[in-house]
């Protein structure tokens, strides 16, 4: 790896986020279905409650999994890996504050990398991870 490679231009970035989402989709439209399975009553407020808990949970360690390894498919489709500021993989606390934040910044975070100097995502800059153009193998 390149002693600092260079950022994922910003195009790609959004791409990936784009292909990511429809990626997420398929996977909580399956866990979904497996749980209104297992529940029978999907119409109980609780029901509902623990469902869209169960999701987000679902959501969490996908990306936290994923994000611990360097990249997901999408990110790895479209040439980009995840580092730490330093150029280190992400260890579990930073994986999951990265989502967290990413969680609590979604929408506007996106549009912070449009007026940002290196154009990085703000859930990015607050956890201390950068999105990197990764070789092409």
């Amino acid at each position: 790896m390149e002693i600092n490679p260079p950022t994922a231009s910003l195009i790609k970035r959004y791409a990936a986020l784009f292909y990511e989402l429809l990626l997420l989709l398929a996977l909580l439209f399956v866990a979904d279905y497996l749980f209104i399975s297992f529940t029978h009553n999907a119409h109980s407020p609780r029901i509902r409650t623990a469902l869209q808990i169960y999701l987000l949970g679902i959501t969490g360690m996908y990306f936290i999994w994923m994000w611990m390894r360097g990249q997901s498919l999408a990110m790895k489709t479209w040439h980009i890996r995840l580092v730490t500021v330093d150029n280190k993989p992400l260890s579990f606390p930073r994986a999951a504050l990265r989502f967290v934040l990413a969680v609590c910044l979604i929408g506007i975070s996106q549009l912070w990398a449009l007026v940002d100097r290196d154009h990085q995502f703000l859930h990015d800059r607050l956890s201390g991870t950068r999105l990197i153009q990764s070789e092409k193998r």
